[in-house]
């Protein structure tokens, strides 16, 4: 025994004597009333002080060779890393004080984290005391936390006004808890409310509104705080205000709360190249600028949303948002597969498909690639996890592939949650040649097969597949799981499936979602107007889910034909749509545009004679503008993301490329015709005008024209073109105001 004993280095000394203290005088530290629970007690001082933290022992391989579970999601992990590895080096009960734990922390040795805890705290005693009571990992019977509170859970604050915010932890004892101490706060919105570390908010000289995240072991409470501006506004002017739908009460009772007053009603013109770009995703035609400006109608703005609504271009331009969302890159998947994909998509669209029907088809589909595209989307995304990910985002908001790995930091969802909800895809089969990059061109067929699960990959437990909230019963004679979970998805219980469309529908026509980004719901991202994203949810529910009337009742709302010019009460607001947000048309919508003012068609490789841009299958379709003007990378996988900033390439491009100097100077396009016509000055610049920007000139624009076709040695044609590429290089074309 002494030859073996003498052969321990220090730290198995200590650990050697810890375990002979614990056998020869259990009572010393191993008390029968237990008072300290490693989960209730513990991990929100780990979580609270950064121990878990990204930065810190939360990273990927820890820190120090020491690591614990990102924000200490996973109890037993950080217990056995704590109390079990490294043959219990940082735990010394014969002197709890000595315990790396305890001495690291409170400086007493070298610690990179720095001092973290005071010896007198409450934190170093419960410690402390949790290590002389025998470092269990549970007490038997102790309550599991139930849900947070915060209070208060709205506040209205005047500039640099404060709020204390308390949470209390509700157990499942019914016992409750003051755990603001160990709690972690943060803003959203930082320069309208910041919130310090022991939750005390702070209101900035910002008019607006900020949710201050709340977060304790998991569980998650938000504060609503508004900062109103401080000259107070009268009733009166809200009441005055329009209302031609739900849409403006809701707008006008959020702006009251702030004290701000929305923009005038844009003008007419603006409103048909608003709509008109929004609604179809091209420019108004100069004949249909003539009619609707000499239209005396109360109610022609109503009148031409319902005849843009019925154009063919409408289903265009919104299949082309949605094959952003969902095509695949054809070098990876094939081309005739990516190929009818699109058709698919935008068949569906044309057909006015309700946006339920869409989901199931596309969740559920089977059959061949080369027969029906819906399944093109199990080719590209061939495991449960990889669907998954894609199906929650894009459908419910709920951004799953965090919880891959581990805990969701600013969410409920865990791991659990993720490969329940993936293995609703654990039985999609696949037969015939798979993927085969760069080529990928062979039959594949998707059916609803026999086998397959999904594991956990922690735990190795098989998952069964489980709906993300709510119920989704599996009946025992279903053989296709994704029809259990395309009927759950789609039901009108589920608000999120009809919220989250809703938001990107309001996000395309108003510049902003009112959850931003428009895929990502969490009780920590809130809306700016949680109840307007209700209820342009029900309205879509109560339509059958019709995108079509999800659209008319916006663009018809007054909310949506504001002016872009911000008056002096609403000059700082970009969150609360007081007026129209100013923002850069879509790639496809301006090379289109560009074709139809110069009157030369594009012409698109793979694709047949008079394409539009916004019809193109593929990004790997070769087009400097399209590129320049921020179309998806279609390297990327998938190839969704685009660019929406305006940059000095746009307008180093619209200046100088040769392809549309090119258009513009042709023979048979419309600087040309207008030339040669024999229209006054003041027709060709209404001419002009109309063509470009969707409204007629200015009395000072007519006369300009006019005096450059007057002036001396004038070449009638290449005035005309250079105005034509002038307008066409200001931001009134680049931007829809």
């Amino acid at each position: 025994m002494s030859r073996w004993f003498s052969t321990l280095r220090t730290s198995d000394v200590r650990t050697c004597v810890a375990c002979a203290v614990f056998l020869c005088a259990p009572t010393a530290w191993g008390q029968n009333e237990l008072t300290v629970d490693f989960e209730n007690d513990l991990q929100p001082i780990f979580t609270r002080f950064g121990c878990t933290s990204g930065p810190c022992h939360g990273k990927a391989r820890g820190q120090g060779g020491f690591q614990l579970s990102l924000l200490g999601f996973d109890t037993k992990y950080d217990y056995d890393a704590i109390a079990k590895e490294g043959r219990s080096r940082r735990i010394f009960p014969a002197a709890p004080e000595r315990s790396l734990l305890l001495t690291k922390p409170t400086g007493r040795v070298p610690h990179g984290g720095g001092k973290r805890l005071e010896p007198d705290g409450p934190e170093y005693q419960a410690i402390l005391q949790w290590i002389r009571e025998g470092m269990h990992p549970q007490i038997e019977d102790a309550p599991r936390l139930v849900k947070i509170t915060v209070v208060p859970d709205s506040a209205i604050l005047e500039n640099e006004q404060t709020q204390q915010l308390t949470l209390t932890a509700h157990f499942s004892d019914q016992s409750t808890r003051d755990v603001t101490r160990l709690a972690a706060f943060q803003s959203n919105e930082s320069p309208i409310a910041s919130v310090s570390d022991s939750g005390l908010v702070t209101a900035g000289m910002i008019t607006g509104t900020a949710a201050i995240m709340t977060r304790f072991m998991g569980q998650f409470a938000v504060c609503d705080v508004t900062v109103p501006r401080p000259e107070a506004v009268s009733a009166d002017v809200y009441m005055a205000l329009p209302r031609k739908n739900f849409i403006d009460e809701f707008v006008w009772q959020k702006l009251q709360r702030l004290n701000i007053t929305p923009s005038e009603s844009c003008a007419d013109h603006t409103f048909l190249r608003r709509a008109t770009t929004d609604i179809c995703g091209r420019m108004p035609r100069p004949d249909e600028v003539g009619a609707f400006l000499a239209d005396t109608a109360a109610d022609k703005r109503e009148q031409l949303v319902d005849r843009l609504l019925l154009e063919p271009d409408f289903a265009d331009h919104w299949a082309n948002k949605w094959v952003d969302l969902l095509r695949p890159n054809p070098y990876r998947v094939g081309i005739k597969a990516v190929l009818n994909y699109d058709y698919w998509i935008r068949q569906r669209f044309h057909q006015r498909m309700p946006w339920d029907q869409f989901a199931r088809d596309l969740i559920t589909a089977k059959g061949s690639t080369f027969r029906n595209g819906g399944v093109t989307l199990f080719r590209d995304r061939r495991s449960p996890d990889e669907v998954a990910v894609l199906v929650s985002q894009l459908f419910v908001g709920v951004r799953l592939e965090c919880a891959k790995c581990h805990h969701h930091p600013f969410e409920k969802w865990g791991q659990d949650d993720f490969y329940s909800f993936a293995a609703w895809f654990a039985k999609v089969g696949r037969k015939g040649t798979g993927v085969s990059p760069p080529i990928s061109g062979s039959e594949e067929y998707v059916f609803a097969g026999t086998r397959g699960s999904v594991k956990h990959p922690s735990t190795g437990e098989e998952m069964k597949p489980k709906a993300l909230f709510g119920e989704a019963v599996m009946p025992e004679d279903e053989n296709d799981p994704r029809n259990v979970l395309a009927q759950w998805m789609t039901s009108p219980d589920n608000p999120l499936f009809a919220q989250v469309m809703a938001n990107r529908v309001w996000g395309d026509l108003m510049g902003r979602g009112l959850v931003e980004p428009v895929d990502d719901f969490r009780a920590t991202n809130p809306a700016t107007n949680q109840p307007l994203v209700e209820a342009l949810g029900v309205h879509f529910r109560d339509s059958d889910f019709s995108l079509t009337e999800l659209v008319r009742v916006i663009a018809n709302s007054h909310v949506y034909q504001l002016s872009s010019l911000p008056n002096e009460r609403n000059i700082a607001d970009t969150r609360n749509y007081s007026r129209h947000y100013r923002h850069r048309l879509r790639a496809e919508v301006l090379l289109d545009a560009f074709a139809d003012i110069s009157g030369v068609p594009q012409s698109f490789d793979a694709m047949p004679p008079g394409t539009k841009a916004k019809q193109i299958w593929t990004h790997r379709t070769k087009s400097l503008f399209l590129d320049t003007f921020g179309r998806p990378d279609p390297n990327q996988d998938p190839p969704c993301e685009r660019t929406t900033d305006s940059t000095v390439v746009q307008s180093l491009h619209l200046m100088n490329s040769e392809k549309m100097h090119t258009d513009v100077l042709n023979d048979t396009g419309n600087a040309a015709k207008l030339a040669e016509s024999d229209k006054d000055p003041q027709e060709l610049a209404m001419s002009l005008y109309q063509l470009v920007y969707g409204r007629n000139p200015t009395e000072e624009e007519t006369r300009l024209v006019d005096e450059l076709l007057k002036a001396e040695n004038a070449n009638r044609r290449h005035i005309v073109e250079d105005l034509m590429w002038a307008m066409l290089n200001t931001p009134e074309f680049v931007l829809q105001n």
